[in-house]
């Protein structure tokens, strides 16, 4: 059974207003798909099902479950790999530069879903930058998803989540094996402190961060949210972009 137009639109709406996320008219499959997965996981028969309860009582824990479905996305090991090389080659060296006096180094990255970017960008800094390991080097994941940020903290993934993306030679240096899924070093998970965020609703205190890395969330988005989110961040002023295959932004030159 899927779900009617009514229902698509509901789930649209409540995405668009609690989470600053916008769904396209053709993604009323991956609503279907997302939402019949958690109707199996409460007991209920489709995702039908799960908006009609959450109409019933929108303000309900429900509310919080379907979000989180609906805003996990899929990432991997080295996404896209550009990002990466500009974070070897052009970032971490002018970063090292220009923080050589302080030894401090902040990183944000944002909606880190399962942590593989968080973890990626950890397993750059010790195979390229050994040094920097050594600062006060703090590496903020955050995400809308506290079931995602549960299995982030773990740092456990499985065979095919190791095999999309993640070069042989890190997999031995870095993971352990973990029944039949894979674990990250235990040194790697300590660089990383996970907290929930939700990028449509109050920030709270973030420290001030050297780098963000944004491309997971902001293609999510529609173009007033994303000036939003440039404006609550104060990114145009405090952040130059660097140009790569997602959006990248560090702290400036000038003060």
């Amino acid at each position: 059974m899927t779900i009617d137009a009514a229902a698509f639109d509901f789930v649209r709406r409540l995405l668009r207003e609690r989470a600053a996320i916008v769904l396209d008219d053709g993604k009323q499959y991956l609503v279907d798909n997302r939402l019949s997965q958690l109707a199996r996981r409460e007991g209920l028969v489709s995702a039908q099902d799960v908006i009609d309860r959450l109409r019933a009582a929108p303000r309900g824990p429900l509310q919080r479950k379907v979000i989180e479905a609906m805003a996990t996305t899929e990432t991997l090991f080295f996404r896209d790999g550009k990002p990466y090389e500009a974070l070897r080659n052009t970032i971490f060296p002018e970063l090292r530069r220009l923080r050589a006096a302080e030894r401090r180094l902040q990183i944000w990255s944002c909606g880190c879903s399962s942590g593989q970017e968080p973890y990626s960008i950890g397993m750059v800094l010790h195979e390229h930058f050994p040094d920097l390991t050594g600062w006060d080097l703090r590496l903020l994941a955050t995400d809308i998803s506290t079931d995602m940020l549960a299995r982030s903290r773990a740092g456990r993934y499985s065979q095919l989540e190791i095999n999309r993306g993640l070069p042989g030679a890190l997999l031995a240096r870095y993971f352990d094996r973990a029944g039949h899924d894979w674990q990250i070093r235990s040194d790697l998970r300590r660089m990383v402190e996970f907290r929930e965020l939700n990028l449509a609703g109050p920030w709270g205190k973030l420290p001030p961060a050297d780098l963000i890395m944004l491309r997971n969330v902001l293609i999510y988005f529609d173009l007033d949210t994303k000036r939003q989110a440039e404006t609550t961040t104060n990114l145009d002023d405090r952040f130059e972009p660097v140009r790569s295959d997602g959006t990248v932004y560090y702290r400036p030159r000038r003060s």
